[in-house]
This record gives C-alpha cells, sequence and structure tokens, in this order.
C-alpha cells in the first residue's frame, strides 16, 4: 500500500487533500566534478517485434519518406534528441545473430527465425552496413554486442576486422558489399546477459569465455577498442565480483541490466491501466531502487578496482509492462503514458549522481519496443513522453553534474504481487548540472499525483535569470500518446519559477517534470 508521510503529521492531517506541499533543494556547486558523459542518454536498438523493421528500417522502395531505407520522420525526431550512442543487434537477439547473414546482395542474405521475440522470420535486409552507416547518419557512436552464446571467437574476430580493418581478406570483403572506408567502431560487447538468454552460464565460466574472445577482438587501422564483459542484473552482486576478480584488467566496461516491471513471471502489469499503488512502486523502483542497485554493484566494483578503471554500463534500462492489446506476443510492443515519463526523469536523475562510475546507459528500447522514444505505424510516427524527457534533458549532456540534497514528503510503497520488497521514496527528485558557458540546468520532477509542491532552492551563490522553462505534465498520469491523438502529452512553457535573494522557487503542479536554464 502507498501511505504518505510528512515531516510534521499534525500539519498533514490538517491540510486539505489538494494543499500545496514544500520541498526544498541545496545545490553544492564547490562539489561539482564529475561529468555526465552525453552516453548518459544512450539509446538501444535490438531485433525485436517492429523496433528495427518498421521502426528503423522500411528499406529504400518504401512508400513512406526515407533516406536509404531509414525513416525521415524516425532520424529527425532521433536528432533531435541527439543519440550519442546506439547498442544493437541485441540484447537476447545479439547470441544467435551471425553477421556474415547480414552482408551482400539482400535478396542472397538467408532468412532466420527469431527464436527470441515470437518466433518471427527475418530477411537480415538490416545488418552491419545498415547498422553503421545509420550510426553515421545520426551522428552517435556504434554499440555492437558479439554473439558468444551461438558463435564462435572466430566469427567474432572476424566480424571487428571486417568492420574496421583498411587491409586484409575481411577489409576486402566489405568493400566487395559497397563500403572502402572502414567504420569507426568504439563499444564492442563481449555476448549479453550471458547468466541467461546468452548461454545460461555460470559467472566463472563466463569469465574464462570473457578473457578469450576479447583477445581475439583486435585494433585495426588506426581504431581503438572499448570492450565490455557482460555484467549482472539487477542484484546479482556475485556476478559482478567474480568478473571483477577475474577480468578486471581484460576490460574497460561492465555492463548492468535493470528493469522497472512488477514480475518476472505472469503479467508485468498495463502500461495504461493502474491504480495509485501500482503508480508509486514503480516510482520508487526507477528512484530509491535504481540508486541502491547502482551504489551496491559499484561499491563490489570499487573492492577489486579501487582506481577506477573499469565503467559501469547500465546498457539495458526502463519500464516493462504487459504488450499493447491486440499485438504481437512476444513483440513487446508498449505504450508509453506520463508514469513512463516519470520514471524516465527519476531514472536520470539518479544516473547523474553516479557518473564517477556509470558512463553509460541504454534506454529499452529506441522504437516500438518497451519505454520506447518513438510507436510507428505504416506511415504514422509518434513522439512518446518518455522521448519529450529525453529532449528536455539534451542540455546535460557533457556537462558537470552539481551534487545536492533534497528535503521533501516521502511514501511507502509495496508490490502488491509480493516480489519486491516495500519502499519508502521521496516524492521529489531533481539533478542539476554545469555546462562550459557557465549555464546551469535544473531538472525536477513532482511524482505527486493529487499535491503540487513548491520546491525551494538553494543555489548556492548561482547568479542568473531563469530561460528556458519547460514543464511535461497532464491531467492523468496514465495519458498517452496515440496516432489519433499523438500530442496529449507533450512539453510546454513554464513560467512558475523565479529567484529571489540567491534562492529559486519552483511551483510544480502534481505528477510533473520541469527543466529549466540559469544565465
Amino acid at each position: 500500500m502507498v501511505k504518505k508521510t510528512v515531516f510534521a503529521l499534525a500539519m498533514a492531517l490538517a491540510l486539505p487533500v489538494a494543499a500545496q506541499k514544500e520541498a526544498s533543494v541545496t545545490l553544492k556547486v564547490k562539489d561539482a566534478k564529475e561529468k555526465i558523459n552525453k552516453e548518459i542518454y544512450g539509446q538501444f536498438a535490438e531485433h525485436l517485434g517492429t523496433c528495427i523493421y518498421g521502426g528503423l528500417w522500411v528499406g529504400p522502395d518504401s512508400k513512406i519518406p526515407n533516406t536509404q531505407g531509414y525513416r525521415n520522420d524516425v532520424l529527425q525526431a532521433l536528432k533531435d534528441i541527439k543519440v550519442p550512442v546506439m547498442r544493437w543487434p541485441g540484447g537476447c537477439f545479439a547470441d544467435e545473430y551471425h553477421w556474415m547473414d547480414g552482408i551482400g546482395p539482400k535478396e542472397a542474405r538467408p532468412r532466420m527465425v527469431n527464436n527470441n521475440w515470437g518466433g518471427t522470420v527475418e530477411d537480415n535486409s538490416f545488418g552491419t552496413h545498415e547498422f553503421l552507416n545509420l550510426c553515421e547518419l545520426l551522428g552517435c557512436e556504434p554499440y555492437v554486442s558479439m554473439n558468444v552464446g551461438s558463435g564462435s571467437v572466430e566469427e567474432a574476430a572476424k566480424w571487428v576486422e571486417y568492420m574496421t580493418a583498411a587491409d586484409g581478406p575481411m577489409a576486402k570483403l566489405r568493400k566487395q558489399n559497397g563500403r572502402e572506408k572502414p567504420w569507426k567502431v568504439y563499444y564492442i560487447g563481449v555476448g549479453n546477459e550471458s547468466w541467461g538468454c546468452g548461454g545460461n552460464m555460470r559467472p566463472e565460466y563466463y569469465s574464462d569465455l570473457y578473457r578469450r574472445y576479447q583477445t581475439y577482438c583486435r585494433e585495426y587501422s588506426g581504431n581503438t577498442l572499448y570492450k565490455v564483459a557482460s555484467g549482472a542484473t539487477d542484484y546479482d552482486y556475485d556476478w559482478t565480483a567474480t568478473l571483477m576478480d577475474r577480468c578486471a584488467d581484460f576490460m574497460k566496461g561492465l555492463s548492468l541490466h535493470y528493469y522497472t516491471c512488477y514480475t518476472w513471471s505472469g503479467s508485468k502489469g498495463s502500461a495504461t491501466e493502474f491504480n495509485d499503488d501500482q503508480y508509486y512502486w514503480a516510482i520508487a523502483k526507477c528512484g530509491v531502487g535504481v540508486e541502491e542497485v547502482l551504489r551496491k554493484q559499484i561499491a563490489v566494483m570499487d573492492q577489486y578496482d579501487p582506481k577506477g578503471k573499469v565503467d559501469l554500463l547500465l546498457d539495458e534500462w526502463g519500464t516493462w509492462w504487459d504488450k499493447e492489446p491486440g499485438s504481437i506476443e512476444g513483440h513487446l510492443r508498449q505504450q508509453n503514458a506520463m508514469r513512463d515519463a516519470m520514471v524516465a526523469a527519476f531514472s536520470l536523475n539518479t544516473f547523474h549522481q553516479y557518473t564517477k562510475r556509470l558512463k553509460m546507459c541504454n534506454i529499452a528500447q529506441i522504437a516500438n519496443v518497451l519505454q520506447s522514444m518513438v510507436l510507428t505505424k505504416d506511415d504514422k510516427m509518434l513522439l512518446t513522453p518518455t522521448y519529450y524527457v529525453f529532449k528536455m534533458y539534451v542540455p546535460n549532456m557533457e556537462a558537470t553534474n552539481i551534487p545536492l540534497t533534497v528535503k521533501c514528503d516521502y511514501f511507502d510503497a509495496e508490490n502488491e504481487q509480493k516480489n519486491s520488497a516495500r519502499r519508502v521514496a521521496p516524492f521529489v527528485s531533481c539533478s542539476a548540472s554545469k555546462m562550459a558557458d557557465g549555464t546551469v540546468n535544473i531538472n525536477l520532477a513532482n511524482a505527486d499525483l493529487k499535491n503540487a509542491t513548491k520546491v525551494t532552492i538553494n543555489l548556492d551563490g548561482i547568479k542568473g535569470k531563469v530561460q528556458n522553462a519547460q514543464i511535461l505534465t497532464s491531467k492523468n498520469v496514465a495519458d498517452h500518446n496515440t496516432f489519433e491523438n499523438p500530442n496529449l502529452v507533450k512539453p510546454a512553457a513554464f513560467n512558475g519559477a523565479k529567484i529571489a535573494n540567491g534562492t529559486l522557487v519552483v511551483d510544480m503542479p502534481k505528477t510533473s517534470i520541469v527543466c529549466l536554464q540559469i544565465k
């Protein structure tokens, strides 16, 4: 159940339901040191449902307006949020994907069954060239996941050579397929979820495999590789400890996966029909829940790597609800409500606080699947509430995180399916950052379903005026954009913030997200 608690119980009992609450934030400008890598805003595109086919790719012969086969509407939407890095081809799909099936003439490419996601038969028309060319069009870094589960060391080694070598047998094959110049590929993932769909391995066994595979992922033609080991899920600290103990000297990054969902067995709950308790539980899981996991996983890494040489990459995160009614089983098509936007804001605010070790996050997924940026249907596209959060947070990319403290009312959330511990979590989430030109970004989220909140922020000497203030909110936290009403949830200009005597006061409506700048 959700039980709202307040600092002064007597006052709480006296307040009407719709009263304005108060919260305070104190910035610690002198402690601002850690950069918020732009890769914290990374994306994930798996061969799953219509994420790739129909979401990103329609082919050059499609009647849907496209550039070299990529949807023009989606391309522009992704450029507008400055996608910094994109992970591909999976996910579980990565460990059944054989890259040579996705190169060469389209008509000659073999078809394959996507065993992990609905048994869909794919024609491999979207492969290495199509993905890396897309990254070039978007100006983002590619993050390529190698097949360890069903592939071979030779297959992985040749794929790296094919993509990045200027000369040699694989380079010759690439040139025959139309790409003369090698691509720059920095991020290489050695397997995916090797504890589960990537092979159901023990950490000791995977550690040895990782050391072997990474050895043969060579660097060609001046291309540098950032090698990522397949890390833990959620609360598996033993997996992390084993890999750090056995592989820390052989990797640059260690992955972590964390989803906000009610249960892994049975119904995960509707994306658009949920009660207040379910809403608050989701906010708690993406707020204090992910903070606890990050803190504990980083503590394990610190034991084996006190100098911080190995980065933590949360390369899958987001909400996972039941599929959209009427959609194909196993395609994980999911609507995206204002609740998902709140999850995104609370999560991103938390990520900012851990960027000393946390260097990349990849939300799942970029189109049509899980907590996506866009939904497409034939020639139509809409932007989700989560997309707008990412767009509002763009100024934080490469800015310096400003540590802060928040004092506010808390709620008590318990998963009604009894598979998760009760969590006491704050209604208000905040992060702040300072850009190179001195501009300060303030990001606020008020999760309260009933009450507006007056947030008072001690600016710790920051001077300037409020500019570019925007708010994302809706009458109902279950509101979502549809193809019939694509603009129900979208940002608007916000005039509820003012500065006086070194203090910023923000009057936040219930269930709202506010981003503003001070300069």
